[in-house]
C-alpha cells in the first residue's frame, strides 16, 4: 500500500513539474512578468493640500493598478503654503520617496515649479535680475536718427540695410515667464495663476544658479536614493525666452555673440538684420546659421551642465527639449524624451505628417545612436475630456513601434477639485472611468517597454536629421512600406560612426542606405563622408537634390515607387506582407537571441494578410495584455481590426 501510495505521489509531482513546464513555455522568460522598472511612471500633479496619509494612499492604489512609479509634479493648485522646494515641499517628498521606496517602487523628480523648466520657479531671478531671460530685438530707424534705447535695452549694433534704412539691434529682457504652481485668489469662475519670471537658459551663469537651487537641494535632500528608488530628475520643455514673451524677440543677447560667432567661423553681428527681414541675397543663410549656433549654444550652456552634473550623481537626466524635432540636444540626456501632447499625434495624417509625427523616432534613434538604455515619452497631456481609452492604447502603441520603451502618462491628478479637473486635461489614472480595468493596460506597457529595452533594432536604413531638422517625408514613405529606420544626427557621422563602402556603422547598427530629404547647412567634416557613401551608391536623395555637385553616384528618387526600389536594391526587405498595405506599420528587434516582430494596423480599416519574414524558427503570438502565447502557422491569413496592435514572437532555440 505504501509503495502504491508513493508511486502515485510521484506521478503527481511528474504531472505538475510538466504542466508548469508547458504553462513556461507560453510565458516567456521575462515578457510575461517583466521588472517594475519598466513599468508607466505617470506625471503626478501634487495640485491641492497636501496630507502623508493621502500621499500613501495613493501610492498603493497604484501599485495595486500596476503602476510602479510616478513623476512628483508640483502642479498649479497646491495652497501658499506650500512654496517651491519649501520645507513642507520637501517633507511631502520625503514621504512620497520613503514609501516609494519600502514598496520597490520608483521616483522621478521634477525640476521645476511648474514649466518651462529654467527659473526655478522665479527664484533664479529673484537672485539676480540680469538672470532674467533675454533676446535680441529691432529698432527701425530713420536716415540719421539714432536709437532711444527704454530701460533695460542694451545696445548690440546699428546696421545701414538696403535702399537706404537703418536698424537698431538691441538686447532686452524678453519679459517671458513659467507657469508657476499657486492659483491666485481661487475662485470657482475665473482662476488667475502665479506667474514666475523665466531665467536665461542661455546664460551659462543663470543656468549654474538654477542647478544650484534645484538640483544640489535634490542632492542634499535625497541623495541616498539616487540611482535606486530616484531613477532622474525630469527638465521640461526649456524656453531661452519663456512663454508669452514679447512679439518680434529673437534668442540670444550680447554676451552671447562670441560663442555664436566661434561656433560659424565668422562674425554675425554685421547679418543681424536677418533675424528679421529677407531683404538681401544671403539673409535666409545668415537667419539659419543664427539660430543654429543659437541651438548649440543652448545644447553646451544647459542642457550639457544639467545631464554632466547627472552623471555625476549617478542618475539620468530625463524629460525632454522644446521642439519634436530637437533631437540635438538629446545627446545631452541619459534618457532622452519627447513630449506627445496637445492632440499632435492622431489616427490619419498626423501618424504620419508634420514636425510632431517625427518625435518618437527622435527619441528612440537617439537612443541608439547615443548608447543609452532607455527613451521616454509625455503622453496624452491636453488630449482633452474626450480622451478615450481606444485613443489611450493606440497612441501608446504609436509610441512602441517607434521604439519608445518608457511611457510617462500626463497625468494622475492629486485632487480634481474646482478648476483642477480641468486643467491640461485628461486624469488618465485614479480619476478615470477605465481605472478598474487600467492593470492590463499598464501591464502590457510594461512588457512592450521591456522588450524594447536592451534588444537589437533590425534595420538597415538611416535617415539624415540636423539638431533641430528631421524629415516627415521620406519617413512617412518608409513607414507605409515597412522599411524601418533610425534618424541618424549629421554630427554622429564624424563624432562617433564608422563610414566605408558598406555604409554607416554605429552603436551596433550597420546602415546600408542613408537619405536625405533636407540639408539646411553642409558641415565640412560631414563633406567627405557623404561623399564616399555617394560613390558606393548609398546615399540616396529623396525629390530635391541638393548640393549635386558634391554627391557623384548618389541616386535620386522622384517617387516613393523610387524611393523604395533604390532602397531595395541596397537592403533586403525585412518583413513581406501579402498584400501589401500601407496602414501596417512594423518594428522587429531581437531579444535573448529570439525575433519579436510589432504589427500595428495604425488605420480605421480591417485589413488582412500573410506574412513573409526573414527571420525563421517557431513562430508564436504573443498578448501584450495577458503574456500569453498561441501559435502561429506560416502562410496563415491574419485578420487585424482597425488599429490592432499585434506581437509576434520567433524563437530561434531547436
Amino acid at each position: 500500500m505504501k509503495d502504491l501510495f508513493f508511486t502515485y505521489f510521484l506521478t503527481l509531482i511528474i504531472l505538475i513539474s510538466f504542466f508548469s513546464s508547458s504553462n513556461a513555455q507560453k510565458k516567456p522568460s521575462g515578457f510575461a512578468d517583466p521588472p517594475k522598472e519598466f513599468s508607466v511612471m505617470p506625471f503626478w500633479f501634487w495640485n491641492d493640500t497636501l496630507k502623508d496619509a493621502e500621499i500613501i494612499r495613493q501610492i498603493a492604489d497604484f501599485e495595486a493598478h500596476g503602476v510602479y512609479g510616478f513623476v512628483i509634479h508640483p502642479r498649479i493648485g497646491l495652497p501658499e503654503s506650500i512654496g517651491w522646494l519649501s520645507p513642507q515641499m520637501i517633507h511631502f517628498m520625503h514621504v512620497a520617496i520613503e514609501e516609494a521606496s519600502r514598496r520597490n517602487m520608483y521616483v522621478i523628480l521634477y525640476d521645476e515649479g511648474m514649466y518651462p523648466s529654467g527659473s526655478s520657479s522665479g527664484q533664479v531671478v529673484a537672485r539676480n535680475p540680469e538672470h532674467a531671460a533675454r533676446g535680441l530685438a529691432k529698432i527701425d530707424l530713420k536716415a540719421g536718427q539714432e536709437p532711444e534705447l527704454a530701460k533695460g535695452m542694451k545696445l548690440v549694433t546699428v546696421i545701414d540695410r538696403p535702399g537706404g534704412g537703418r536698424m537698431a539691434v538691441v538686447e532686452q529682457p524678453s519679459g517671458g515667464v513659467i507657469r508657476g504652481i499657486h492659483y491666485i485668489g481661487e475662485r470657482t469662475d475665473y482662476m488667475r495663476e502665479d506667474l514666475p519670471l523665466a531665467g536665461d537658459i542661455l546664460n551659462p551663469e543663470a543656468a549654474d544658479s538654477f542647478i544650484e537651487l534645484v538640483y544640489e537641494t535634490y542632492a542634499s535632500e535625497f541623495d541616498n536614493y539616487f540611482g535606486t528608488t530616484i531613477m532622474g530628475i525630469f527638465t521640461d520643455e526649456p524656453s531661452p525666452l519663456g512663454r508669452d514673451h514679447t512679439r518680434g524677440i529673437v534668442p540670444g543677447n550680447a554676451s552671447l555673440l562670441p560663442q555664436i560667432n566661434k561656433i560659424l567661423g565668422y562674425d554675425i553681428t554685421p547679418f543681424l538684420a536677418a533675424l528679421w527681414y529677407e531683404d538681401t541675397p544671403d539673409s535666409k543663410s545668415h537667419k539659419a546659421d543664427y539660430y543654429r549656433a543659437v541651438n548649440m549654444c543652448l545644447e553646451e550652456n544647459y542642457y550639457k551642465r544639467l545631464g554632466d552634473w547627472c552623471s555625476r550623481h549617478g542618475i539620468a537626466l530625463m524629460g525632454h527639449p522644446g521642439g519634436s524635432m530637437d533631437i540635438g540636444t538629446l545627446r545631452y540626456f541619459q534618457m532622452p524624451g519627447q513630449d506627445l501632447v496637445w492632440r499632435y499625434v492622431e489616427p490619419g495624417t498626423k501618424a504620419l505628417e508634420g514636425q510632431h509625427s517625427t518625435m518618437a523616432k527622435c527619441a528612440s534613434s537617439a537612443m541608439i545612436h547615443l548608447g543609452t538604455r532607455r527613451n521616454s515619452n509625455e503622453i496624452y497631456g491636453a488630449y482633452g475630456h474626450n480622451l478615450t481609452y481606444e485613443e489611450m492604447e493606440w497612441l501608446a502603441n504609436w509610441c512602441f513601434v517607434r521604439g519608445h520603451n518608457f511611457l510617462i502618462p500626463h497625468a494622475f491628478y492629486y485632487s480634481v477639485r474646482g478648476p483642477r479637473l480641468d486643467e491640461r486635461p485628461p486624469d488618465v489614472g485614479p480619476n478615470a472611468s477605465w481605472w478598474n480595468s487600467y492593470k492590463p493596460y499598464a501591464d502590457a506597457c510594461r512588457r512592450l517597454s521591456w522588450l524594447n529595452t536592451d534588444s537589437r533594432h533590425v534595420c538597415e536604413l538611416a535617415i539624415l536629421a540636423e539638431a533641430t531638422y528631421l524629415s516627415d517625408k521620406a519617413a512617412k514613405v518608409c513607414y507605409q512600406n515597412q522599411r524601418d529606420f533610425n534618424y541618424l544626427e549629421i554630427r554622429h557621422l564624424w563624432e562617433d560612426a564608422k563610414v566605408d563602402s558598406k555604409g554607416i556603422h554605429i552603436a551596433g547598427m550597420h546602415y546600408k542606405a542613408l537619405i536625405i530629404d533636407s540639408l539646411s547647412h553642409m558641415p565640412p567634416e560631414a563633406k567627405p563622408l557623404l561623399q564616399k557613401l555617394a560613390r558606393n551608391g548609398r546615399l540616396i536623395f529623396w525629390k530635391d537634390l541638393q548640393f549635386p555637385e558634391l554627391f557623384t553616384g548618389s541616386r535620386i528618387a522622384e517617387t516613393p515607387e523610387e524611393l523604395m526600389m533604390s532602397v531595395n536594391k541596397l537592403s533586403d526587405p525585412d518583413i513581406l506582407l501579402a498584400p501589401s498595405s500601407e496602414n501596417m506599420r512594423v518594428r522587429h528587434v531581437i531579444k535573448e537571441n529570439d525575433h519579436y516582430y510589432m504589427l500595428f494596423n495604425e488605420e480605421a480599416s480591417e485589413i488582412r494578410m500573410s506574412f513573409n519574414f526573414q527571420a525563421k524558427g517557431r513562430i508564436e503570438w504573443l498578448d501584450p495584455h495577458t503574456g500569453q502565447g498561441s501559435p502561429h502557422s506560416p502562410g496563415d491569413t491574419v485578420p487585424f481590426r482597425p488599429y490592432e496592435f499585434k506581437l509576434l514572437k520567433i524563437s530561434t532555440d531547436k
